[in-house]
Formats: C-alpha cells, sequence, structure tokens
C-alpha cells in the first residue's frame, strides 16, 4: 500500500491519496480524499488512516506500507514519540487500526517512489479547491 498526503501551504488545502495493490502488483483500489484546510502531516496521517481501513477488508496476512513520509514512518514504526498534541490523537486511530492485521510493515520511500499515491492526493486537494470555489 502506498499512502501520501498533500497540503498547499501548511496549513492548506489538503488531500489524501492511497494506492494499493494486490500480492501480484495489480491494482485493487485508488483512493483520494479531499481534507479541507490541514497541515501536511495531518494529511499525512488521514492517507494512512484511509489507507488502512480500505485494506482491511482484503483482509491480507501482511500489510507493507510505503510513504515519503519520513516523521510518519519513524512515528508509526516506534522510532520517534508523537509529541504533538493534534498528532497523538491520528496516531492513535493509526494503531488502533493496525490490530486488524498480522503483520505491518513502514517503508520510507523516495517521493519519486510514490508518484501515484501523491498524484491522488494532490487530485483531491484540486478537486476540493474548485468545489469551494463555487
Amino acid at each position: 500500500m502506498y499512502v501520501d498526503g498533500a497540503s498547499r501551504g501548511n496549513p492548506g488545502p489538503a488531500g489524501a491519496g492511497v494506492l494499493i495493490l494486490g500480492e501480484k502488483g495489480e491494482i485493487l483500489e485508488e483512493y483520494k480524499k479531499y481534507l479541507g484546510t490541514a497541515t501536511n502531516n495531518v494529511a499525512e496521517y488521514q492517507a494512512l488512516i484511509s489507507g488502512l481501513d480500505l485494506a482491511i477488508k482484503y483482509q491480507p496476512c501482511s500489510l507493507d506500507v510505503f510513504l515519503d513520509s519520513e516523521l510518519l514512518c519513524n512515528q508509526m514504526s516506534g522510532n520517534y514519540k508523537v509529541r504533538n498534541e493534534v498528532l497523538i490523537g491520528h496516531f492513535r486511530t493509526a494503531q488502533q487500526l493496525l490490530g486488524g492485521f498480522e503483520k505491518v510493515s513502514f517503508t520510507h520511500i523516495p517521493r519519486e517512489q510514490n508518484k501515484n499515491a501523491d498524484k491522488l492526493a494532490n487530485q483531491a486537494v484540486n478537486i476540493g479547491s474548485a468545489l469551494e470555489k463555487k
């Protein structure tokens, strides 16, 4: 699963993007959601939470999560503590969703390797921003 959050401004219009692939690399699901005004870190957490929620229905024994947010990767892996009060709630929600899987790994990848999830997150921002202007 590839996840990404986007925020234009920090905070600013934000979106979440998720790409879920099957064992053979086939696309199982593409998801995008406009989040309104949010920081980039909140958008990253919302993308992860949405992705975990979506992935549960496929009932995988294990889940590999790829993301380009070093902060989120390290927080979810337990390498960094979550100190920001706003992010603590998102972290706890994500932790609860992890209980639906036997094994989850988090891998930090370069932004270039996360283009599809990034594209979905930015499409969500574009759609949401256009709707707000009407």
